[in-house]
């Protein structure tokens, strides 16, 4: 098999999609990581620090453009595979007990997917482009902290950012050891282990991701 090959089949596509998944799961421990400066309470200033330090070092934003280049191969690759599955079997069983194979969340990966695809839009829109803006074409004294304060004192934009971080959970939970499974680490022994680290991996992430919309909606954070 071929190298061209080998990325354009279903072993491939998959493969594809666990090198990235985990990238993405990488990134995430940084973004929550910044993102979590807001709890200090202290106005701002220290997530505003934190976000000016990632929006303007040098490593990091070479690292932005791979990211980047990463979710958009992530998204692809999970859209190629969804199309494959659901052509591959256009009728369903007469008879499935799905349950016993599956869990529910591991089926509705392309609707999960889809929907994070859409909150990804809505938070880029809302902060990324922003951030760029304020980079680019402004002072560059952005205030990223009073951004984040006038979106989520808007209810409907705080039960979306719910919406989307729940969707999160359940696509982290079924991805973080699939994307091992798939990259070839699969034993009876570190299987159990690695789906207990995904899982608490993905209450803690979605859960600090959660409380900063609620916690500013509701004026806890100032």
């Amino acid at each position: 098999m071929t190298f061209k090959q080998f990325f354009t089949s279903s072993i491939g596509k998959k493969f594809v999609m666990g090198l990235t998944g985990l990238f993405l799961v990488s990134f995430l421990i940084v973004h929550v990581g910044v993102n979590s400066c807001i709890f200090v309470n202290d106005g701002g200033e220290t997530f505003n620090t934190a976000a000016h330090f990632m929006s303007h070092n040098w490593v990091v934003r070479i690292l932005e453009i791979g990211l980047f280049a990463g979710l958009i191969l992530h998204i692809i690759q999970g859209l190629m595979l969804w199309q494959q599955n659901k052509a591959a079997r256009p009728i369903n069983y007469a008879v499935s007990d799905a349950n016993k194979n599956s869990k529910w969340y591991s089926r509705s990966m392309g609707i999960l997917g889809t929907l994070l695809l859409l909150f990804l839009v809505m938070h880029l829109s809302h902060f990324w482009v922003h951030t760029k803006q304020d980079i680019y074409f402004g002072d560059d004294n952005e205030n990223s902290y009073e951004k984040i304060k006038e979106v989520f004192s808007v209810w409907y934009w705080v039960v979306l950012y719910v919406v989307g971080v729940i969707s999160l959970f359940w696509h982290l939970v079924h991805g973080f050891s699939s994307a091992f499974q798939t990259l070839g680490v699969n034993h009876k022994r570190y299987t159990p282990i690695i789906k207990n680290v995904g899982i608490v991996y993905s209450v803690v992430v979605c859960v600090l991701f959660a409380l900063m919309p609620i916690l500013m909606f509701f004026d806890i954070i100032q």
